[in-house]
């Protein structure tokens, strides 16, 4: 144990030394400019916020379908409670262009029009046992989740808080609205139905870097959605995937990489 923070103690001399060195300053005139442009690769997982009519039959839009006579428990009354939940998420990619306008030493204005891509599973049960998926246009009748692919236009508008800068590093806060529109959102018969637009609060934390010829900075971003977005359910679909759903938002968590 001595070892180890004999170990700490120096790394965090070393440390201390290292800062105490003088350093070269890069684009010490950058924060004044009035406007700059860049763009942003970033990574992002989604997420959903559901709530559920319990027990279904709650929803007065719900009708008991019983032409679907399922051995294994795909037919759904209206007193069983039908919930839905994410199965697994997978990394997207986000893209977009940068526009910053300077507002004051600390302050920025930032708009940021991009792409997202992701994907979100659905996995449902009954009553708390397993629900298996019937999609009568995806090839197979048991599927074991259902498959909600987005792809996002973005038109975030931030608000950008800058601390004093420290050698070549400058840490900032941000927040601010976004407006999303899901344009993969065209099949009529997808088993659960959303809407195309969602507006979204955001907020985050990040750091410039100053490097020689440009600035780098690392973003990590929570962006919460604030409308419901459950649409009306299929026609020729089995209705309950969606009708079970009360209210559905979006959470999106984004790393970015802006270069400025």
């Amino acid at each position: 144990m001595k070892k180890q923070i004999t170990f700490v103690i120096f790394i965090l001399l070393g440390f201390a030394s290292f800062a105490q060195k003088p350093h070269v300053l890069h684009l010490t005139n950058f924060d004044n400019k009035k406007i700059h442009f860049g763009f942003s690769l970033g990574l992002n997982v989604q997420d959903y916020r559901l709530e559920h009519w319990s027990p279904i039959g709650s929803n007065t839009d719900f009708v008991e379908d019983l032409t679907h006579t399922n051995p294994d428990g795909g037919q759904v009354h209206y007193e069983d409670t039908v919930r839905s939940d994410i199965a697994t998420t997978s990394p997207g990619l986000t893209v977009a262009v940068v526009m910053n306008l300077r507002l004051g030493e600390y302050f920025d204005l930032r708009f940021l029009p991009g792409l997202s891509f992701g994907e979100r599973n659905l996995i449902y049960s009954k009553n708390g046992n397993y629900l298996p998926v019937y999609d009568m246009y995806a090839g197979t009748t048991d599927l074991e989740f259902v498959s909600v692919k987005s792809t996002y236009l973005d038109f975030p508008v931030m608000v950008k808080y800058k601390s004093s800068r420290l050698n070549n590093q400058r840490p900032y806060i941000i927040g601010g609205l976004a407006y999303r529109i899901d344009i993969s959102k065209s099949g009529e018969e997808d088993l659960v139905q959303l809407k195309k637009g969602g507006v979204f609060l955001e907020a985050g934390i990040g750091l410039d870097s100053y490097l020689r010829f440009f600035r780098f900075s690392t973003e990590l971003k929570v962006s919460l959605g604030l409308n419901n977005l459950i649409g009306d359910p299929p026609i020729e679909q089995r209705k309950y995937y969606s009708q079970s759903i009360k209210s559905i938002s979006s959470n999106i968590f984004t790393l970015s990489f802006h270069f400025e």
